[in-house]
């Protein structure tokens, strides 16, 4: 195929997706495409900076291209009257980003659904419209990853942690790595020895966020110094509450066990709901419903005729964006390796973090255009989408 009739395809491809897009309710949202920079580092961490495309206005506000689409279609959303309605919008466009020795724009699909209470059942939607994405251009055989925070969340929550382990430990539960070495660093807690910041230390035990920012800031003020060493306040009082956890034993005896043991739970829905309730009564943990979502997003989904039995869950799937809050999903096509076609889930944290005064559940997901049309064969009907 020549490469103008692939782009021919590829876009009456795009334009028949987002024809089904809005039949299925999905209206065309079209942000623009220069945006300010700060919800995309604030959200996503100073380590997205490399990454972006960056300048300054006039007023020397940063700016950026987008990086993504979600926060600017969110954004857009929020400033709308509408704001707080169900609301749901599709789009198609470029989006930028260095990406090694990958092309730095690029285009990008998807679906973003604002205000939705049945959470599971627009969870299900999102799969759904996710798939027939790809069978449209033909992939069939795929594999579909999935996972949800919101678990992960519950049992730290039943757990009754210390303040700064619960926060590290769900802030780093999508980066599998630093998962790992905090897990292994709660092992090796022994409270031995002693340090220069012993009182200090002795203060801040048990103590949640609010109050080891009051004490650092207080001891800072009388030193007159607001930083140490490159350092805020916030980043020496989490150091400082680290230390003091780390000291004082940062797990009751059995729970680490339980946090591997519930790490280690995958398979098809089915067996991973049955896994995670012998979990929960074995050690008697309040996630309940938690599961029940997770029980009730199933149904939906094969509701929706997709062959249950063949999802890959894992509780230790996780897509590495901390806005995310439950449902998480990827499409891969079989045997192509770590890239996904499709990838998306439940954000429901985002809307308040982008300046709404209230929750607003909100789900979706991206479709990587130039992944999906490589490898797709030829357009098809999107009712073949689904899969059976």
């Amino acid at each position: 195929m020549t490469e103008t009739a692939a782009s021919t395809g590829t876009a009456a491809w795009a334009s028949a997706l987002l024809a089904s897009f809005a039949q299925a309710g999905y209206e065309r949202a079209e942000p623009a495409i220069l945006q300010p920079a700060e919800p995309f580092l604030d959200l996503s961490g100073e380590d997205i900076r490399k990454s972006l495309y960056l300048t300054t206005d006039a007023s020397g506000e940063e700016l950026c291209l987008r990086p993504d689409l979600t926060i600017p279609v969110a954004r857009d959303y929020l400033a709308s009257k509408r704001a707080g309605q169900v609301a749901g919008f599709s789009y198609l466009g470029p989006v930028f980003r260095h990406r090694g020795g990958l092309r730095s724009e690029f285009q990008q699909a998807g679906i973003e659904s604002f205000g939705r209470q049945d959470r599971a059942a627009a969870d299900a939607e999102m799969l759904a419209l996710a798939l027939e994405a790809t069978g449209a251009l033909g992939v069939k055989e795929v594999e579909i990853r999935t996972g949800d925070v919101a678990l992960f969340n519950a049992l730290i929550d039943a757990l009754d942690l210390y303040p700064v382990w619960r926060r590290r430990l769900i802030k780093d539960f999508n980066r599998k790595v630093s998962l790992e070495q905090d897990l292994e660093r709660l092992t090796l807690a022994t409270g031995a020895g002693r340090n220069e910041y012993e009182g200090v230390l002795a203060a801040l035990a048990g103590s949640d966020r609010k109050a080891a920012l009051a004490l650092v800031t207080d001891l800072m003020s009388i030193a007159g110094t607001a930083q140490v060493g490159g350092r805020t306040v916030a980043e020496i009082a989490d150091r400082f509450l680290e230390q003091s956890t780390l000291k004082g034993g940062a797990l009751p005896r059995n729970a680490l066990g339980l946090i591997k043991r519930f790490l280690a739970v995958s398979g098809d829905a089915d067996e991973a709901v049955a896994q995670l309730r012998a979990l929960a009564r074995d050690a008697r943990l309040d996630i309940a419903t938690a599961i029940d979502q997770l029980e009730a997003r199933v149904g939906f989904m094969a509701a929706r005729g997709i062959d249950v039995s063949s999802l890959r869950f894992s509780t230790s799937f996780g897509r590495g964006l901390d806005y995310y809050t439950g449902f998480e999903f990827e499409v891969h096509a079989r045997g192509s390796g770590s890239e996904p076609l499709v990838a998306g889930g439940r954000y429901d944290g985002l809307m308040t973090r982008l300046g709404s005064a209230t929750p607003i559940p909100a789900v979706g997901f991206a479709i990587w255009v130039e992944a999906l049309t490589r490898i797709g064969r030829k357009p098809a009907d999107s009712r073949s989408a689904r899969t059976s």
